[in-house]
């Protein structure tokens, strides 16, 4: 049936075609198919890239303006307000302190140097230590920098590149590993790694999920379906691994993953899933059960970020404050970052990726088999790493135990809450959606959001602003 109504169609066509090509020679039928099957090969390939065809259409059109000079001059003479700028800035912080830029030919003694730092961290206009930023700064306990120096010092020259010799910090890394994984209610077959940090955990991630998909799948050209509030990290990992990364827009009213949006760019590229516990420019916590529930029903692998407020949302619950489920609890998990150097309050440069199943993990590992110098493998992207540092962090972990978490979480939301609750009280101000842990994000409808946050930075505060909208 559905043939025959074709068929006329088709005898239209068949004679169109013989129409035009019945004075051409066979040389030139078989041109004209060459080129044609060749150009339509090149526009699929121009139009289906990594990089949409409007973002590229932008650069473009952003790389031909440029070329007119009179934009060329203005842009370049804006260029150099801005260099200026930044040079005077850095200039400011060093406080006019010249750089050195030559080894001295006599080594400094042990007082000279520590004097050198001394005067070198008193740069800066901000109170960190007081509590005058906003993030960078998680934690400052003197007692704890005790330990972590001790500790830091025992092994400051151990790596686990070379589990042969440091096979204790070798233990450290997998008792790290094996505690978060707990945490976040893994099953025995959960697993990961320590990182250098959030967005290396999310590196490895993408990474994992691209190679699995190659392997498993046969996808050549990966794609990643996330909300745009997700971490930066993910466009990194697009750049770096040739991933295409897709951004879907956010519920207006609650700032959250907006599945529906979600579902509609899923397509047969799509490699992994991702939301977010809480999210960096909101604090709001993405649906992960809808997020899961989403990559089960496509059998797509899903990503939790939850390098910002891990060692937050874990401990809530026993702090009093209940939270939808987010972790390996919910089906369709597969693997979830999380900082120890947030609110881990481990020493800058570590964090742990976790996954449900030893089959992702095994395609985050580079492993060269080739190499004359004998079998090289790494399962991040470091080779060497800071055998100290994976020190410090199980010192901190072992150090704080449970209660200590715990106690820790729950002055952190109260306080949060506390803020939240004043801050709606004021007339001008809104909050964007419900925080959920530690991060609030302010907005105004009556006045520019900017001319706040300048007026608390002349007062000594460090915030972070946002775009889109302003905050």
């Amino acid at each position: 049936m559905t043939s025959s109504l074709f068929k006329p169609g088709f005898e239209h066509f068949k004679i169109f075609v013989n129409g035009c090509l019945c004075d051409k020679e066979p040389w030139q039928i078989v041109t004209l198919t060459t080129t044609s099957v060749l150009a339509g090969v090149w526009l699929w390939g121009f139009i289906f890239q990594e990089e949409s065809l409007l973002s590229r259409g932008k650069k473009t059109a952003f790389r031909l303006a440029r070329k007119i000079p009179m934009i060329a001059r203005h842009i370049d003479s804006e260029l150099d307000k801005i260099n200026e700028t930044f040079e005077k800035e850095v200039i400011n912080r060093n406080q006019g302190n010249p750089y050195i830029t030559t080894l001295p030919d006599k080594g400094k003694s042990h007082t000279e140097i520590v004097e050198l730092v001394k005067q070198y961290l008193k740069f800066g206009d901000y109170k960190w230590e007081e509590g005058y930023v906003s993030g960078a700064v998680y934690y400052f306990n003197t007692d704890l920098i005790k330990l972590l120096t001790d500790v830091y010092t025992l092994a400051s020259y151990t790596n686990p590149l070379h589990p042969d010799i440091f096979p204790g910090v070798c233990k450290m890394e997998a008792e790290v590993v094996r505690m978060t994984a707990n945490l976040f209610h893994g099953g025995p077959s959960s697993c990961g790694t320590m990182t250098t940090g959030g967005t290396e955990s999310i590196l490895m991630a993408c990474k994992a999920y691209r190679d699995y998909a190659r392997s498993e799948w046969g996808i050549k050209h990966p794609e990643i379906i996330l909300p745009t509030t997700s971490h930066p990290a993910f466009d990194k990992a697009g750049l770096y691994f040739g991933i295409r990364i897709t951004h879907t827009p956010v519920d207006p009213v609650h700032y959250k993953a907006d599945i529906n949006a979600m579902r509609r760019a899923i397509g047969r590229n799509t490699i992994l899933l991702v939301g977010s516990t809480p999210n960096f420019p909101y604090g709001t916590m993405d649906d992960i059960e809808e997020i899961a529930a989403l990559g089960r029903q496509y059998n797509i692998p899903v990503h939790v970020d939850a390098c910002l407020g891990g060692f937050l949302v874990i401990f809530m619950e026993q702090a009093g404050y209940k939270l939808p489920p987010f972790d390996f609890s919910v089906p369709g998990v597969t693997s979830i970052s999380a900082d120890t150097h947030k609110y881990g309050f481990a020493p800058k440069g570590s964090s742990v990726i976790l996954y449900s199943e030893p089959k992702y993990r095994h395609h985050q590992f580079c492993v060269t088999t080739d190499w004359p110098g004998g079998v090289y493998g790494s399962p991040t992207v470091n080779g060497s790493r800071a055998g100290g540092i994976i020190a410090a962090c199980w010192a901190t972990m072992v150090s704080f135990g449970l209660n200590g978490y715990v106690d820790a979480t729950k002055k952190i939301v109260e306080t949060t809450k506390r803020i939240d609750k004043r801050l709606r009280e004021i007339d001008g101000l809104f909050i964007f959606g419900s925080p959920a842990t530690s991060v609030i994000a302010i907005g105004s409808k009556v006045f520019h959001i900017y001319r706040l946050s300048d007026a608390l930075t002349t007062r000594g505060w460090n915030l972070n602003p946002l775009q889109y909208p302003e905050g």
